[in-house]
């Protein structure tokens, strides 16, 4: 845990000021102990007679499993696309802040994996094409899709 802690969060994100767990015996134990004291980071538990505490992060781990769920269809080892869910959760635009996390981590919304296949307005822009090149490329980009969604007509009206 100590291992991940380091790698996966200090050092990808910084070094929090505080750290809040649901008792969680992999983090109460002398080697996490000094994790904390080694970056000044305070830690605390949650307390277990206020479960409500914990009501966002279980609500997040709801829609995550959901979306691993949908994402597992087919593919069953799960753990492998739990990178992807969390890019698609962090990617996700939240109601009640009006945003997505990955904004407001990052300061720039990201590009995805299918923007790079065929690219947005944004990735464009960043490339900088001129006006004439773009709209070019896009016309080609969404000439073939217009073939494919007269197709998808034709075979819906046959039904």
């Amino acid at each position: 845990m100590a291992r991940f802690l380091k790698r996966d969060i200090i050092a990808q994100y910084g070094i929090p000021a505080t750290i809040i767990t649901d008792n969680a015996k992999n983090l109460n134990n002398k080697v996490i102990d000094k994790l904390w004291a080694q970056f000044k980071i305070q830690y605390h538990n949650s307390t277990l007679h206020r479960p409500q505490t914990n009501g966002a992060v279980e609500a997040a781990n709801k829609n995550i499993k959901k979306i691993i769920e949908k994402m597992t269809v087919n593919y069953k080892p799960w753990h492998e696309m739990l990178p992807f869910a969390f890019l698609v959760y962090w990617m996700s635009i939240r109601t009640s802040i009006g945003a997505t996390l990955y904004s407001l981590v990052y300061g720039m919304e990201a590009i995805l994996p299918i923007e790079v296949k065929i690219p947005s307005m944004g990735v464009l822009a960043k490339s900088e094409l001129e006006e004439a090149e773009w709209a070019k490329q896009r016309y080609e980009q969404l000439n073939p899709i217009d073939g494919k969604w007269l197709t998808a007509l034709c075979h819906g009206q046959c039904y």
